[in-house]
């Protein structure tokens, strides 16, 4: 692993990380939304992770790219409110299928592994700062 690949790693995390913040952002602010412009409700979206190859050398793997954001796949919930604008007949409205308390949950996983990409960027910098400390010395 070179100088710079060890920071590249880590820049590659962190934008994964922010993007998968903002999706979940994006869940939470539209946790109550019945209708979009593609119809019906708001559905999750979860972000997808692919890792980078780095060189010819097999199992070489230098940070991660998002290569998809999809919607999730789960039916959405109905909810007994006969007087929501959006019931069906039977006094049911199609809520998104987003589960506060997992949001918040991926919330906290999505900050914590944004911080370890942080903390390893400063120790890199700090171990090329004490390399250009000793080439003075």
């Amino acid at each position: 692993m070179g100088l710079f690949s060890a920071l590249r790693v880590s820049a590659s995390g962190l934008t994964a990380q922010r993007t998968r913040l903002d999706t979940i952002a994006s869940n939470l602010a539209n946790a109550t939304t019945t209708r979009t412009p593609e119809g019906g409700p708001y559905r999750r979206r979860e972000v997808v992770f692919t890792p980078q190859a780095e060189g010819a050398e097999p199992g070489a793997e230098s940070g991660v790219t998002v290569t998809e954001i999809r919607e999730d796949a789960r039916q959405p919930q109905m909810v007994y409110d006969p007087a929501h604008p959006d019931a069906n007949p039977d006094g049911y409205v199609a809520m998104p299928n987003v589960s506060v308390l997992e949001e918040m949950v991926d919330l906290i996983s999505a900050s914590r592994a944004y911080e370890a990409n942080v903390t390893a960027m400063n120790v890199e910098k700090g171990m090329m700062q004490k390399a250009l400390d000793i080439g003075r010395g």
